[in-house]
């Protein structure tokens, strides 16, 4: 598990002056934090809420590079942290609630400090909708999941279902084809919301099968999911339909809330970057699934941090270099 020896807990004083302000400490806000650390930046890394982000809750990732046998989630993350503090980077438990993004230093208000930042890099990730049913949180990582990449591995020659019917819910169902015996994906409507194509190959997969109008109400099992309740929203009728995995799919939501309004984000609330990984605020940075509705993957992630403290790198040498130089006597 994390190291929280290491990580401490600042109490409410003047705000801090820092370099670089780095919001989350999932795979993009660690990177960030390793690379903006080897530039002497000083990195202060907020932890949010979740040690890690959401690839710590994830048992064992099988595909990033370098872990042939696969690393448990949360080892990863300690590694990622042990890493950056080795080069420099600080890392405290708080959570930013507010920001003001309108002026340099930019201001961070916490839930332990005030911070002010010369640059700001966001990498608050992004959350899965839950279907918030009895059961489900409970069974997290023993059978319930939100990412296929991730757990698909885990449920060779096994049945599972998976609930939503839009793009991402058809991929990741496609993807399981490979290891399940069979993927029943449940859908509250007649029709799905997927594009045609993948709605072709999922018809035509001899794997895939389909249940209508239908609703998870209960995902039922002790040690493991062994199970899921169902109920048909046209007729009312309740049924208990067997299997080892439910993969939830019904959309992400990402955690740029308190960015409402000071930075230009798209329809779902995703922070627009551009290949720099630059917001429309100068000196402002994003990382990882708060500005990637697409990939969502720990190696994606990381790379848009590293990135993203490499730009920030980089402005903050233009800053320099624009600043008139002091005149001695």
């Amino acid at each position: 598990m994390f190291n929280l020896g290491s990580i401490s807990s600042p109490e409410k004083e003047t705000p801090r002056r820092v370099k670089v302000l780095i919001l989350g400490s999932g795979p993009a806000g660690l990177a960030a934090a390793i690379y903006a650390a080897r530039a002497d930046l000083e990195p202060l890394v907020l932890t949010g809420t979740e040690l890690g982000g959401q690839a710590a809750l994830t048992y064992t990732i099988e595909n990033y590079p370098g872990f042939p046998e696969g690393v448990g989630g949360a080892e990863l993350g300690e590694l990622f942290q042990k890493q950056a503090e080795r080069f420099g980077a600080r890392i405290e438990f708080d959570t930013a609630h507010a920001v003001d993004l309108s002026q340099r230093p930019f201001k961070v208000s916490g839930d332990a400090g005030e911070y002010e930042a010369d640059v700001l890099i966001i990498a608050t990730g992004a959350s899965p909708n839950h279907l918030n049913v009895p059961g489900e949180r409970e069974l997290t990582g023993k059978g319930v999941s939100y990412c296929a990449t991730c757990d698909g591995w885990f449920f060779k020659d096994k049945k599972v279902v998976v609930v939503g019917g839009g793009d991402s819910a058809l991929e990741e169902g496609l993807f399981l084809t490979r290891y399940a015996s069979t993927v029943t994906i449940i859908h509250r409507r007649s029709e799905l919301r997927a594009g045609p194509i993948l709605q072709k190959r999922a018809r035509e997969n001899p794997k895939i099968q389909f249940i209508w109008n239908t609703v998870v109400t209960e995902i039922l099992g002790q040690e493991k999911v062994e199970g899921v309740r169902l109920k048909n929203l046209q007729s009312g009728e309740e049924s208990v339909f067997e299997t080892d995995g439910v993969f939830i799919f019904i959309g992400h939501t990402p955690n740029t809330q308190i960015f409402r309004g000071q930075l230009e984000m798209d329809e779902h609330g995703y922070i627009k970057v551009n290949q720099q990984m630059e917001t429309s605020v100068p000196g402002v940075f994003a990382a990882g699934e708060a500005a990637d509705p697409h990939f969502r993957q720990v190696v994606t992630s990381a790379g848009m941090g590293a990135a993203a403290a490499i730009q920030a790198t980089r402005y903050l040498e233009s800053l320099q270099k624009e600043q008139p130089a002091t005149v001695r006597g």
